[in-house]
This record gives C-alpha cells, sequence and structure tokens, in this order.
C-alpha cells in the first residue's frame, strides 16, 4: 500500500503557494475570449494581490486535482503505480526554476525523468478516451506544461481514473511528451501576469494611509 505523506493540501502547502501562479491555474491565466482575457485571469489576479498582501492564502479549496476528487487520489495513484510498474515519488509545491512566484505540485514524479497528473471524470466522459476523443484533457494540458517547466521532466503520464467503471477501463494513459517551445511561450504570459500583479500590490500600498 502506498503512503500518504502530508505534502499536499496542508497548511504548510497552502501557504508556501500564497501569492503565487501555480500550474494547476495556469488556463484562468492564459484563456482569451473574443473580448479579451477571461474573467477568471482577473479573480486571480486579485486573488495572488490579495495573498501577497495579507501574507496568507486566500482560497483554500481543493485544487483542480481529479475535478475536485481528491479523496480518490491515493486510490488514482495506486492503480497507476501497479498498472505501470513505475516508481513514484511524492512531492510538494516545486519552485519554478528561473521566474519567481512561480511553481507545480505535481501528484507524483515518476521514474528519473517523468511526472504524474491525475483526473477524474465521470464514467460518461471517461469512456470517451478510449475511443480517441481526448477533449476531457484539453484543458489541463498547460497545467501539464508548466508542471515540465517546473520539474525539469522530460514527460508526462496524463491519467483518467474512474473507479466505477470496469477493472480493465478503470484507468487511462495518455502520454505527454515536453514541448520547450509551447513553454517558453507559457512562461511569457505567466511572467507578464505576474507584472501586473506586482504592479497592482505596488499600487495599493501605494494608497496606504501613514
Amino acid at each position: 500500500m502506498i503512503e500518504e505523506p502530508q505534502l499536499q493540501r496542508t497548511p504548510e502547502w497552502w501557504q508556501i503557494r500564497a501569492g503565487k501562479a501555480t500550474a494547476s491555474r495556469i488556463v484562468d491565466i492564459i484563456t482569451r475570449t473574443r473580448n479579451g482575457w477571461g474573467h477568471a485571469r482577473a479573480k486571480y489576479l486579485d486573488q495572488l494581490v490579495a495573498e501577497r498582501l495579507c501574507g496568507r492564502p486566500q482560497d483554500m479549496r481543493r485544487i483542480k486535482s481529479l475535478d475536485d476528487r481528491a479523496d480518490l487520489e491515493p486510490e488514482a495513484r495506486a492503480a497507476y503505480a501497479f498498472y505501470t510498474d513505475n516508481e513514484i515519488e511524492m512531492v510538494g509545491f516545486i519552485p519554478h526554476p528561473t521566474i519567481e512566484f512561480a511553481g507545480a505540485s505535481p501528484d507524483v514524479l515518476v521514474n528519473s525523468d517523468g511526472m504524474l497528473e491525475l483526473k477524474c471524470f465521470d464514467a460518461a466522459n471517461h469512456h470517451k478516451l478510449f475511443t480517441g476523443d481526448l477533449a476531457p484533457f484539453e484543458d489541463y494540458l498547460p497545467q501539464v506544461h508548466f508542471g515540465m517547466a517546473c520539474t525539469g521532466r522530460k514527460w508526462c503520464d496524463l491519467v483518467a481514473y474512474c473507479p466505477i467503471m470496469p477493472e480493465e477501463l478503470k484507468l487511462f494513459r495518455q502520454p505527454i511528451t515536453r514541448d520547450d517551445d509551447l513553454i517558453a511561450r507559457l512562461e511569457e504570459m505567466v511572467s507578464e501576469f505576474l507584472v501586473e500583479v506586482a504592479a497592482k500590490v505596488e499600487s495599493v500600498r501605494s494608497k496606504a494611509h501613514v
């Protein structure tokens, strides 16, 4: 049985992420609509500004992992280790090597050069993956690539787990190879976003009553 170290979703983990752009929220940072940036970007920016001003996390919800089914992670992780025979390592928050105030918390590191992101969909979406319809995974690709940017890993297994499916269909694995061009674009957008965060923090502080 795989041990469950208290690395992620602890108060310490939430604290170290406070004020930082994380891989699980990259899609909010980069998503545009026909009218410009999406609403989620502005909302996330304000969250990070508040966290930097207060020095503590403002959003203690579960991250968008396993579609907020964090209770399934140990079971999904054990299934992945069993079916792949890969070596896995639990980790906490990993800072980006060059971008301050950014980082990732991959579900696990795999072998010497891989990582794992686990998701859980309902059966109606899970079964589509086996037919070649990877649409359920699309929103998570930026998270995966930014995670590789932070960890230096060369590949990621993007895995869907559905415990109510038949045993042979419970786990679907999609290998994702590191794309340095995509990573560079994500890093540029994250850096620009963080400049906006810093500017707003300074703007608020400049208006403080002395």
